[in-house]
């Protein structure tokens, strides 16, 4: 059983005071000017005022709406049904994270796939999570030391197995066209530490340029990288990820516009209202990330959204047994 988020209150707009009447001269002589044919530079601004005030309301209209939490996960989920299933960095019980063959395996099967992205030295998205390459790639310097072309020469792969030596670490560029090729495929993309705007714009046009807006959605640990993905895309769905959920977490989306809040099971489980506020504005709530039948389970009876899981295919199972018919 699932539901629609119930809309919230619209404020209350203030009180419009009473505009005391002119008096009866003033009216006339307002009157008198008017009836006057303006003087040809006056008509030339005129127009050139409502030229403006044309293109300015056809240019509201064109534009996009922010696509809400129901537009982007479906109906927001009640306590017992099932959460839609995250691959945690794709499928890493069955390929190196953050690769293309760890995210497209999540792609072809689940309803969203999660990945991280850094900059480059050279500015160039790529898809990595760590701080440093040390685990992955046996290197101590970070992302932002190398251009893309060193990183390139990486092996991401090696240290998972043999079966993935020689796995190169994807662009994001590469991971959103193999994003667009897949109907249903969609994405939570985190931008890891804090962006500027101009950087944020990079990532954007991204995914304009291949066509994935709603399909994509961002999501930050940063209240700055939030800040400016507001103020370069407000159409462009996010998500809040954070620590501890507050009490009432409304007021906190509604100043970032996000359309979620990706947090932890323990912060779900210490203050449910919390989850229950948000559904009542119709924001979703994530859980990462779990990867236990007795995490599934708690989070699932309070009634998360999603699920971030590095075990997809073993949820997936999970849930069919648990929650049949999803």
């Amino acid at each position: 059983m699932t539901r629609t988020p119930r809309a919230t209150d619209p404020t209350l707009a203030p009180p419009v005071r009473p505009v005391p009447r002119r008096a009866t001269t003033a009216a006339g002589e307002l009157l008198d000017r008017l009836s006057v044919p303006p003087r040809r530079a006056v008509r030339i601004a005129c127009a050139l005022v409502g030229t403006v005030t044309t293109a300015v309301v056809l240019f509201v209209a064109a534009t996009p709406t922010t696509a809400s939490a129901v537009d982007v996960f479906g109906a927001l989920r009640l306590p017992g049904d099932a959460a839609f299933i995250v691959g945690h960095r794709g499928d890493r019980a069955e390929a190196p994270e953050n690769t293309m063959a760890s995210l497209e395996l999540a792609m072809d099967d689940l309803a969203f796939v999660e990945t991280d992205v850094q900059l480059s030295r050279d500015g160039v998205p790529v898809l990595f999570h760590d701080t440093t390459l040390e685990r992955v790639a046996g290197d101590p310097r970070t992302i932002a030391d190398l251009d893309l072309a060193d990183l390139r020469r990486l092996d991401v792969g090696a240290w998972y197995g043999r079966d993935h030596v020689g796995a190169r670490m994807p662009t994001l560029d590469e991971f959103l066209r193999a994003l667009a090729a897949r109907e249903t495929a969609r994405a939570l993309v985190e931008l890891k530490a804090d962006w500027r705007p101009d950087e944020v714009r990079t990532v954007v046009d991204l995914i304009e340029r291949h066509g994935l807006r709603g399909r994509v959605v961002l999501q930050s640990f940063s209240l700055e990288t939030l800040f400016a993905v507001q103020r370069v895309s407000p159409t462009t769905p996010r998500i809040m990820l954070i620590r501890e959920l507050p009490a009432d977490p409304v007021p906190l989306a509604e100043r970032l516009g996000v359309i979620g809040f990706g947090t932890t099971a323990a912060s779900v489980t210490a203050v449910p209202g919390a989850l229950e506020a948000a559904h009542e504005a119709g924001v979703a709530v994530l859980c990462y990330t779990l990867n236990s039948h007795e995490g599934w389970q708690e989070v699932s009876e309070l009634g998360v959204d999603g699920i971030i899981t590095d075990q997809p295919s073993e949820l997936d199972e999970w849930l069919a047994v648990t929650a049949p018919g999803t």
